[in-house]
């Protein structure tokens, strides 16, 4: 597989909402085979009551929701042990970050926190920001 794309909330946000820039990165890369990915919980943090149902399954049905399991709990409580971080908000990025460590490489995050998450994902993860 050619590599990975994941989108964090605010990536997904902005591909239900239509932003033109996510959604062509998202076009593209589907055209070159990447792996679009997300995880379970980033599609709980992204719903929003002015995004119509329709529109999110539509969109979930083109990407791949990755699940949070217990051997991905296992790969991000050592994140966060190890940058001493701790509390809800660090544990959806660190299980996010998680499943970016394992994804195909190369590996890129689109996301509108870059520091906590290249933080977390390491250095072979690029992260973009949106």
């Amino acid at each position: 597989m050619p590599g990975t794309l994941l989108l964090d909330c605010e990536g997904l946000s902005k591909l239900y909402r239509k932003d033109r820039t996510v959604t062509a990165l998202v076009h593209a890369a589907a055209e070159e085979g990447i792996r679009v990915v997300t995880s379970v919980m980033t599609t709980l943090e992204a719903d929003h009551e002015r995004i119509h149902p329709a529109r999110v399954k539509w969109v979930l049905s083109r990407i791949d929701v990755q699940g949070i399991t217990k051997e991905t709990a296992e790969q991000a409580a050592p994140l966060l042990r190890s940058h001493r971080l701790h509390g809800h908000k660090y544990a959806i990025d660190a299980a996010f970050a998680a499943l970016a460590r394992t994804a195909p490489p190369p590996v890129t995050v689109l996301t509108s926190d870059p520091e906590d998450l290249a933080l977390l994902c390491g250095p072979t993860v690029e992260i973009v920001k949106v």
